[in-house]
């Protein structure tokens, strides 16, 4: 069972946790945590954003946002204010 976070944008974040922002180009990564309002992080989990799933950083529009993503098999653009609330670990 998977636990979902949907939060009403707390900006708690301790040494180890990183998002989906901090991603450069090539890196992939796990997503832990959807850290948004429940519409925000229904409409991303439709998308394929899901806990668990691998999402890698594509390019970025000049001035960095948005940032392309590849997860599931689709690319989605996401802005940096979005990304910020999406918890990542290191993909093994």
């Amino acid at each position: 069972m998977l636990q979902l976070s949907f939060n009403k944008m707390h900006h708690r974040k301790t040494a180890t946790s990183r998002t989906l922002a901090e991603m450069r180009e090539g890196e992939e990564a796990i997503l832990e945590q959807l850290d948004l309002p429940e519409d925000m992080s229904r409409r991303l989990m439709e998308m394929g954003f899901l806990p668990g799933h691998v999402i890698a950083a594509g390019r970025s529009a000049p001035g960095g946002c948005p940032q392309v993503f590849r997860v599931d098999g689709s690319e989605v653009a996401l802005r940096k204010e979005t990304a910020r609330h999406l918890k990542i670990r290191h993909a093994k």
